[in-house]
């Protein structure tokens, strides 16, 4: 019984480990090259910490103040809330992250949030950072820290929207 809450400890360990050292990776998309496609926008695939992550926080559901408390519970995560307030459109799914070129790798740890059953809408576009959380019927909470790890991990790495290439170190 005791080896096995040892080695369970040590799999939350070596968890945390591998999560720690894919959000700090600086070498992920510069393995590219220089070259990208004419035509193509560059897509920054670089995993951030949530400190530097920007969203506005959009309620499409009829739940009064939904998107004032998932915004303090992203506040309270250390993400960058820019906006807040109303959706038009309803939305039955979790939640919808739109982004563009510069908005994958953090619609990509956004999508960890909601365990990885978030509905991405890339917009090639878009010319910000920033990604839209927009809450949907389906929303019950924001994953724990233990679950966004294990939702990073089981994604894997940021993939490139379809006509972009990875961003040069450096763009933004």
């Amino acid at each position: 019984m005791r080896a096995l809450v040892v080695v369970g400890v040590l799999a939350v360990l070596a968890l945390a480990f591998v999560t720690a050292a894919l959000l700090r990776d600086t070498q992920r998309g510069s393995a590219s090259g220089d070259t990208c496609p004419a035509g193509f926008k560059r897509a920054n695939v670089a995993l951030r910490e949530p400190k530097d992550v920007k969203i506005n926080v959009f309620n499409a559901t009829d739940t009064v103040g939904l998107a004032n408390g998932v915004a303090t519970d992203f506040k309270n995560r250390k993400f960058q809330v820019i906006k807040q307030g109303n959706d038009k459109k309803r939305v039955e799914e979790v939640a919808v992250l739109r982004f563009g070129p510069k908005g994958v790798a953090s619609a990509h740890l956004l999508k960890a949030y909601f365990l990885n059953e978030a509905t991405p809408e890339y917009d090639p576009n878009r010319d910000d950072e920033t990604v839209d959380v927009v809450i949907g019927g389906s929303y019950t909470q924001l994953a724990t820290t233990t679950e966004v790890n294990q939702a990073l991990s089981a994604a894997g790495a940021p993939t490139l929207p379809e006509g972009t290439c990875a961003a040069k170190e450096g763009d933004n």
